[in-house]
């Protein structure tokens, strides 16, 4: 549908221009295209807008009345404790795992949907995506006679094409009504995991369409006047695989909110209307505030940090994540330019409203933890990025996996903002290497014991390893980068509900560690096995296998890799009911030793899809570690055979990687000989080193190998060429230019491709020798 505008010029066939319409048919034309709209999506002007919005004129009269700072001070503590005191309803009450270990967040909103206050237990992130739909509604919904708002409605909502982190994610949304004016939003938001999408737990990396993503709701008004609808409940009970699930956690959201508005209702008695609005508003303002002053007091300059991520969770590719973060005076721009293209049929792409509520998410949690969860501590911050890439992904592009960018986007500034707060005189948090940020986890589904139908995910991504900082190494399987609160879920309750037992569930795994002077926080490893259930499956939804996901920080090591290990054909409880000694299982162990006869023992990178599963079926995975600190050599030895001791690391890694000789048996470090082998290493370095210039020489190429699917610039920085894979037939084909004027990049289907290979073999057989031969044989 085209918009005629008021310079609307008609054309006849011939191609001449046309008489202009007259004022009354330009009038005409613009009714019927007003009434007549046939598709209400995404708002670009919301979608694309984080800033705060400008004060309301209702607004402004209330702070121009005056306030006692004391008493918005006492608003903003009242505020935060309702804020955590639902957020723990939530999580005591929840029905899906990610309510029951913290994967939520409880906030009180402005009139236009500026986050005023986030529980400050939680998802930090939504504080900077969910003033997005909240806008849309006082839009659309507002004035529209079939929907209307008004006291006691309720909105749902998931789609994060309208705003929010992914689409596992649902959220209420419910207005705070006096005088028949809205003054407010308070809402409650929780991972609930299963949305009906390709695969179980609302995750998918199969999606190879927006339709694949699972429910995708806009959003809708779920609770009219206080009373929950049916009718649309119905309809999103069936559009999941857990209807229980959905109906209860929609109770529990909507019970959550009600204790906010309990208190919301008491501060308005208390202070009056006019003073809670201006107090809302001034929070807000006041920590975009704080924020452009925090930017000043940072050294001018440019930081560039590229990532990559290695996988679109079906084949090993190499996507780019180009960020150059530039601060001058109170202005930080943060530039996204030369990210690679969106991939049309892969999961992996995100939008850039969830890409911008993981920036926040850093801020908020590792720049400036001390600041208030608002929509303000993103809106100062200038972000520019190219629509269509896939950390800015278009409308039509599946979003599944969208943490796979947005992640990268969290890494980016945590990392460059290490950099540029090294040298800054006044430090808000302490300088941290790289916080682990994939989600090396077991999602899951099928028929459970109970006989229910479920999908969901463990809550072993929230052991996420910690970086290191500059005095100390940092916290194993501490917290998930997203939820510095968040809780591991114990294997036993789950045994309660889901039909599978984690054989081993938080053993470290030695050298999974960031090395450096202070190692990054390690990882545990899984493994896990169905059990009493006719119809079981896992996947895993993780990049990193072959490319680190982080890297480390001052000369510290990034994580390790992380592969998918499976032992099929077996079944691992027979196994140990007879020989009891098998138990001691280990990813090492099973897959060095192979010790299960007629077991199919496999490797592969971590982006599995929904795999079935038998009973007993192996099924092996690690968690992932902090970036290291600092030099390895730098290490203190007795940090080094204490990890020794405690079979952290092995002997390999602290001879080869930290240079420390000992004593075996008894660990006591031989300084002299460490000091000397030290010093060997050191001068080893010199000797392998080269002269900067030379190194570009034989380093720097023109353009990436030729075998090598890569997605993003290459070169210099204000390079605006990329590099794309592109399939016109089969057969890949490298093209290159500015993003708008690369052919949609989409990738042919595995088995395709495998296929044809086989297809191209068998006639290459029949040329060498002859047709009846191949077909007999």
């Amino acid at each position: 549908m085209t918009l005629i505008s008021d310079t609307f010029e008609a054309t006849d066939d011939s191609g001449k221009n046309a008489q202009l319409l007259t004022e009354q048919e330009q009038q005409w034309v613009d009714k019927f295209m007003d009434e007549t709209t046939l598709f209400l999506g995404p708002d670009p002007a919301i979608m694309r807008h984080h800033e705060i919005m400008p004060r309301t004129p209702y607004e402004q009269q209330c702070i121009d009345e005056g306030i006692d700072p004391i008493e918005v001070d006492r608003i903003r503590k009242r505020l935060a404790g309702a804020l955590d005191e639902a957020f723990e309803m939530c999580e005591s009450m929840g029905a899906a795992p990610g309510a029951k270990w913290a994967d939520l967040s409880c906030a009180v909103y402005t009139a236009e949907g500026d986050v005023t206050y986030l529980s400050n237990r939680g998802v930090i992130a939504f504080s900077a995506v969910l003033h997005h739909p909240i806008r849309y509604i006082m839009k659309n919904w507002q004035h529209e006679p079939t929907v209307g708002i008004n006291p006691g409605d309720g909105f749902f909502h998931n789609d994060s094409r309208f705003g929010m982190v992914h689409n596992t994610d649902q959220s209420m949304l419910v207005p705070v009504i006096r005088g028949g004016h809205i003054i407010a939003w308070v809402g409650a938001t929780i991972h609930e995991g299963e949305n009906g999408a390709c695969e179980p737990g609302g995750m998918p990396s199969g999606s190879e369409t927006p339709f694949d993503d699972g429910l995708r709701a806009s959003p809708i008004k779920i609770v009219e006047k206080g009373l929950l609808r049916r009718d649309l409940l119905t309809f999103l009970q069936h559009s999941t695989r857990d209807p229980k699930l959905m109906l209860a956690d929609i109770k529990v959201k909507m019970g959550a909110v009600r204790r906010i508005m309990d208190t919301v209702d008491r501060l308005i008695d208390e202070v009056g209307q006019e003073t809670f609005v201006a107090s809302l508003r001034m929070t807000v303002e006041d920590v975009e505030t704080e924020v452009r002053r925090r930017i000043g007091e940072l050294p001018d300059g440019t930081v560039t940090f590229n990532q990559f991520v290695d996988s679109t969770l079906k084949e090993n590719i190499l996507i780019k994540f180009a960020c150059k973060i530039t601060v001058k005076g109170e202005r930080l721009i943060v530039d996204l330019t030369g990210t690679g293209p969106e991939i049309l049929n892969r999961a992996i792409n995100s939008p850039l409203a969830s890409t911008k509520a993981f920036m926040a998410q850093a801020i908020l949690s590792y720049w400036w933890p001390d600041l208030p969860r608002s929509t303000g501590a993103l809106s100062p911050i200038e972000v520019i990025t190219e629509e269509h890439s896939w950390a800015d992904a278009g409308y039509d592009a599946p979003v599944g996996q969208s943490l796979q960018a947005s992640f990268r986007g969290f890494s980016a500034l945590q990392t460059a903002f290490a950099k540029m707060q090294f040298s800054a005189p006044i430090k808000y948090s302490n300088v941290v290497a790289p916080w682990f940020n994939q989600i090396n986890d077991f999602l899951w589904g099928g028929t459970t014991q109970n006989g229910e139908q479920v999908g969901n995910l463990c809550a072993d991504l929230n052991g996420m390893g910690g970086g290191a900082k500059a005095f100390r190494d940092g916290e194993d399987a501490v917290a998930p980068l997203f939820c510095a609160m968040a809780d591991i879920g114990e294997q036993e309750v789950m045994e309660e509900e889901v039909p599978f037992l984690q054989l081993v569930s938080k053993r470290m795994v030695r050298d999974n560690q960031g090395f450096g002077k202070f190692r990054g926080g390690m990882g545990y490893e899984m493994i896990v096995a169905s059990r009493g259930t006719p119809n079981w499956g896992f996947m895993t939804v993780t990049s990193g296998s072959k490319f680190s996901s982080v890297p480390g920080m001052f000369g510290g090591y990034g994580c390790p890799v992380y592969p998918l290990a499976i032992v099929k054909g077996i079944n691992i409880y027979d196994i140990i009911k007879e020989d009891p000694t098998q138990f001691d299982l280990s990813i090492e162990r099973v897959m060095n030793e192979q010790p299960f006869a007629g077991g199919d023992y496999q490797s592969a990178h971590m982006g599995l899809q929904f795999d079935v599963a038998k009973e007993g079926e192996l099924y092996m995975i690690a968690q992932g570690a902090g970036g290291g600190y600092g030099d390895v050599l730098e290490r203190d030895p007795e940090l080094v055979v204490t990890d020794l001791e405690l079979d952290r690391i092995s002997a390999q890694i602290a001879t080869e990687m930290y240079g420390v000789v000992w004593e075996p048996g008894t660990y006591v470090v031989h300084e002299e000989e460490t000091r000397q082998l030290r010093a060997d290493m050191r001068r080893a370095r010199i000797s392998r080193g080269t002269p900067y210039k030379e190194f570009l020489k034989k380093f720097v190429t023109e353009e990436p190998p030729a075998d090598l699917l890569y997605f993003g610039s290459w070169g210099q920085e204000d390079d605006e060429e990329l590099i794309a894979t592109h399939w016109g037939g089969l057969e890949p084909e490298r093209v290159k230019g500015k993003l708008e004027e690369l052919p949609l990049i989409m990738i042919p289907d595995r088995r395709v491709l495998k296929i044809s290979r086989l297809e191209a073999r068998v006639r290459e057989l029949e040329q060498k020798y002859g047709e009846a031969v191949i077909h007999k044989s």
